[in-house]
């Protein structure tokens, strides 16, 4: 019974000292010192073809923000030289009034091409592209 014992423990030992080795080398949480901002329609604008309701490109059903966007959609703006988009501009809460991030789940359907995630103004590319 005791030598089962090792069997238990010994594992569970291993587990624990791999887990803090993980962590030494990766670092602290990439969250800590953040705080969690709720998005909200007062700190946002929805970005979509200057001709088509907002509805018939974006909705907000049960906490999931939706987008559409088609290739012969229109920019968002006449004369812009944009290409179609869908999207939320977010308002007060951007890369001009401090150091910020941001999380959510993104899903884009299987056979999309040109899809653009998540821009990042900066950098040397300008965006992640699925």
């Amino acid at each position: 019974m005791r030598s089962s014992n090792i069997f238990v423990i010994l594992p569970l030992f291993l587990l624990l000292v791999s887990i803090e080795n993980i962590v030494r080398v990766y670092g602290e949480d990439p969250t800590y010192g953040f705080t969690s901002v709720p998005l909200t329609e007062a700190n946002f604008v929805v970005q979509k073809p200057y001709n088509i309701p907002v509805e018939q490109r974006y909705s907000f059903i049960d906490g999931v923000h939706r987008f559409w966007v088609y290739a012969h959609d229109k920019p968002y703006s006449p004369g812009s030289p944009t290409q179609p988009r869908t999207e939320i501009r977010i308002k007060g809460l951007d890369y001009h009034s401090g150091v910020w991030q941001f999380e959510g789940y993104g899903y884009v359907p299987k056979g999309t091409s040109g899809a653009t995630i998540a821009q990042i103004h900066g950098s040397g590319d300008g965006v992640l592209r699925h």
